[in-house]
């Protein structure tokens, strides 16, 4: 079924972003909870400081393959929306409105409460309390249990005092996100630059090698460590979702996409070198805010302080990307009637969808009562399907259509970049139901569920 255009005239979205904003968006929905929060976990799961570093390695080829393919889509389709656009118009309507239901859950509501909670984390450097290690009251186990504390109290407050910001207008929100983008990427080369220059490390801490913590296989682990990783790096397709509201899309989003994305990479990379110089192995397995860890031991209690703070600004500005991105995903799937249509309603004032903002709030604060690291894995799955999906909808619109436009770095090799993200995907989605199966299957449950919703609430019905 063909997309079909609202037919009377309402509020529409602004075509305001330029290229540092459009490459800011991508900046702030990468550097966030995955590289603060996941290494100490890959620490203990892969035991070597080398596989660490191969991961995140992989990782940023994976991302940067996609990011490259999505350019390609941005460039057909400049419409908000990402992955709900490129999947209704390759494969139909029910397969669009199950990316869009995923993304409500688990492709930013999901990782803002990560987000979130992984900046209360930050914040325990200096308010103990804060530190989900200390959550007073927790229901259950694993992914499905409730985790009550002041964690999950300031987490909530957070994501609420920024949603009501995304609701006054992109404009104003892409201002703060900026200046929030510029803090973060100083801090981090700061980090990087100040730590291997000034910092107490050892370079020995490359070599070591230490046991594991998990049981399964290290190809498997590393498969489920790269779900983690993607997580990490999974904003590389966030320029995508704001197309409606960037100038020249056509030339816009390929270089926000391939900039942003080619920038983290060196960021993560340089940050997980000095995770690794700063802080023996044994020392970081299982650590949350393993940035803390490593600004203590490379400057002392003292100026490890300051930088616990800057990071968790830094943290901040992921949150608000994240709060910015999501609800046009939602914007554009209400507006062709396969979402709430409440979603696509543009306060006049502001230019927001204020419906979808608070609605992705609110979910988001109550992810925060669930499982840190359970939730990663949920992510990871969930958005690794999608973007498999995505990718390979774009080897069927260049053989459907014969006007597509066509991008040179898609051509080179052509088709080596989109199946080698088609099969690593596929490989990730195989180990992690193998070795991570309540969460993985928990994200395709999901999917289950979007697809009933689709097919019994919201598929239009015949004309009797």
């Amino acid at each position: 079924m063909p997309l079909t255009q609202p037919q009377i005239s309402r509020p529409g979205l602004l075509r305001q972003l330029g290229f540092f904003s459009a490459t800011a968006l991508v900046i702030s929905n990468m550097v966030g909870t995955g590289i603060f929060a996941t290494t100490g976990f890959m620490a203990g799961d892969l035991g070597s400081a080398a596989l660490i570093i191969a991961c995140w390695t992989a990782g940023a080829l994976f991302a940067f393959a996609g990011a490259l393919s999505y350019s390609e889509l941005g460039v057909n389709f400049p419409s908000s929306g990402g992955e709900y656009v490129y999947l209704t118009h390759a494969f139909g309507p029910e397969w669009g409105f199950m990316t869009g239901w995923v993304s409500f859950f688990a492709g930013f509501s999901a990782p803002i409460a990560v987000t979130a909670l992984a900046f209360t984390e930050y914040l325990s450097h200096f308010f103990p309390v804060l530190s989900q290690a200390n959550t007073p009251i927790v229901l259950g186990s694993g992914i499905l249990s409730l985790h009550l504390g002041p964690a999950q109290a300031v987490a909530c407050g957070l994501i609420a005092v920024l949603t009501i910001l995304n609701c006054l207008g992109v404009g104003l929100t892409a201002k703060v996100q900026n200046s929030l983008t510029l803090t973060k990427i100083c801090v981090i080369v700061g980090f990087v630059v100040l730590g291997l220059a000034f910092g107490t490390g050892s370079w020995s801490h490359f070599s070591q090698h230490i046991a594991r913590t998990s049981t399964a296989s290290l190809p498997a682990q590393f498969a489920i460590s790269l779900l983690w990783v993607m997580f990490g790096y999974s904003g590389w397709n966030a320029a995508t979702y704001v197309a409606e509201e960037v100038r020249r899309p056509e030339r816009t989003l390929p270089a926000a996409l391939a900039a942003g994305s080619a920038l983290v990479a060196v960021l993560y990379l340089g940050l997980n070198v000095v995770y690794i110089y700063s802080t023996p192995l044994e020392q970081m397995k299982g650590v949350i805010k393993v940035g803390a860890l490593s600004a203590s031991n490379l400057f002392g209690p003292g100026i490890g302080g300051v930088f616990s703070a800057l990071m968790a600004l830094s943290i901040v500005a992921t949150v608000n990307a994240e709060l910015t991105i999501g609800p046009r995903v939602y914007y554009a799937m209400a507006k062709n009637r396969a979402f709430f249509p409440a979603a696509a309603k543009v306060n006049p004032r502001y230019h927001t969808p204020v419906f979808a903002i608070l609605s992705q709030g609110l979910c988001a604060m109550a992810m925060t009562l669930t499982s840190f690291r359970d939730l990663l894995t949920y992510i990871g799955m969930s958005l690794t399907i999608f973007t498999v999906l995505s990718v390979a909808a774009l080897m069927v619109f260049r053989r459907r259509r014969p006007g597509w436009q066509r991008l040179r770095a898609i051509d080179f090799a052509y088709p080596l970049l989109p199946v080698s993200y088609i099969l690593v995907g596929a490989a990730m989605v195989i180990f992690g139901i193998k070795e991570a199966t309540v969460s993985s299957l928990t994200a395709f449950a999901t999917v289950g569920v979007g697809a009933l919703v689709y097919r019994f609430v919201l598929r239009p019905r015949p004309q009797e």
